[in-house]
């Protein structure tokens, strides 16, 4: 989700380097876009969760948790690139959170309001009455992990944790500049820790797990996992170097296969009910595997992210995680339900029909309220924009 910059070139006038592309990222991003669809295809279809009531062949897509886990590392990850590579400085503080917000909000508003019209005058959330006055007020400033109020779009809740993480982003680089990866990660990761240790016994720290803290330790992973992309200092050993960066992918895999095993031996109420320390076992595999496809490993896997059609899905996945809650609600209720056996026969159906209205309308919403606001950084670069196709346009016309 999430959107973030992803990558860097050299520092230039003590400022964080030019934007380029890293291959892989995108693909990544709009995969995990997609998994969330499908796992809300999948919620509508079977109920019972967090109990897989689903056949066994579409059992992994009651996961679509551990997207999440992909986008907040990930989003640490794009936005440390251009600090790594300009010795962990962030290029001003004012700038970044302005950038970020100019970036995340216009998009997050505009889908607010129509999940807002839509559970208004066609159907709320699964679960969720309609939105009350609260819900405006307490999605609009992203508080919704702080105070409830009926949701109008159950994938919302992830955005505001990622918002709050933007705000400790400058101070997390501030702490990993002046001592180092291994006591920020260690810092980090060992707080949270203890919140989740302390909270089945401490009322008042029980409070904090409303706010997924983990995500915290998991965000941290990213940025430190940037540093592979910093430029080496003098004198470092670059045979001892490159045999580290070739390990990566092995050791993402390393990291990545307990969890797997230990949803297998425990299944989905366990894991469910353990999110917490499960994406923390999740996060280290995520981090690992964006610093190996950062630095081009392996090859294969690549070049497969980097097809065109996964780097356009990966160029709307913001629009398309915004809007698609609302819409798949939608066809599964007032289309497929009425008309279509429950189970498989209308989970089929479902993918069918809502996974082509969802990627077709995050399109063309990220055409008006995402891209325009990813290629111009501020209004006036916009209205410039306007002005000269307006201009364009009076031209062509016949005289």
């Amino acid at each position: 989700m999430r959107p973030a910059a992803q990558t860097a070139g050299a520092a230039v006038a003590g400022r964080p380097p030019e934007r380029t592309r890293l291959a892989g990222l995108d693909g990544i991003r709009g995969l995990a876009a997609l998994f969330v669809v499908l796992h809300h295809c999948w919620l509508l279809s079977f109920p019972g969760y967090p109990a897989d009531t689903g056949p066994g062949w579409a059992g992994w897509l009651l996961y679509g948790h551990f997207a999440v886990v992909v986008f907040i590392v990930l989003s640490g990850f794009s936005l440390a690139v251009s600090p790594a590579r300009a010795e962990w400085r962030l290029g001003g503080v004012r700038r970044f959170l302005r950038r970020r917000a100019w970036r995340i909000l216009p998009p997050y508003w505009a889908a607010l309001a129509l999940s807002l019209v839509i559970a208004w005058t066609v159907v709320p959330q699964p679960g969720e009455g309609p939105p009350t006055a609260k819900s405006v007020v307490v999605y609009g400033l992203l508080v919704q992990d702080l105070f409830g109020a009926p949701s109008p779009n159950g994938a919302f809740w992830s955005i505001a944790v990622e918002a709050q993480l933007y705000l400790v982003f400058p101070i997390m680089l501030a702490v990993l500049r002046r001592y180092g990866a291994a006591v920020l990660l260690g810092a980090v990761t060992a707080i949270v820790a203890a919140i989740g240790a302390l909270a089945p016994h401490v009322p008042a720290v029980a409070l904090l797990i409303r706010l997924t803290p983990q995500f915290a330790a998991l965000f941290a992973a990213g940025i430190v996992a940037a540093g592979v992309l910093a430029v080496p200092r003098p004198g470092a050993p670059a045979a001892g170097r490159g045999r580290w960066l070739a390990a990566l992918p092995w050791l993402a895999l390393a990291a990545a296969v307990p969890v797997p095993v230990l949803i297998a031996v425990n299944g989905s109420v366990w894991t469910v009910a353990n999110f917490f320390w499960v994406d923390l076992a999740l996060g280290p595999a995520v981090a690992l595997l964006l610093a190996a496809l950062a630095t081009g490993r392996p090859a294969a896997l690549v070049r497969l992210l980097d097809l065109r059609p996964l780097r356009r899905l990966g160029s709307f996945s913001y629009s398309l995680y915004l809007t698609h809650a609302p819409l798949v609600v939608i066809v599964a209720q007032l289309l497929v339900a009425p008309r279509v056996p429950p189970g498989v026969p209308a989970f089929l159906v479902t993918l069918a029909v809502a996974v082509p209205v969802a990627l077709a309308a995050a399109w063309a919403f990220a055409a008006v309220f995402e891209l325009p606001f990813q290629r111009h950084r501020g209004w006036a670069a916009l209205r410039a924009v306007a002005r000269a196709r307006l201009a364009r346009r009076r031209a062509a016309r016949p005289a």
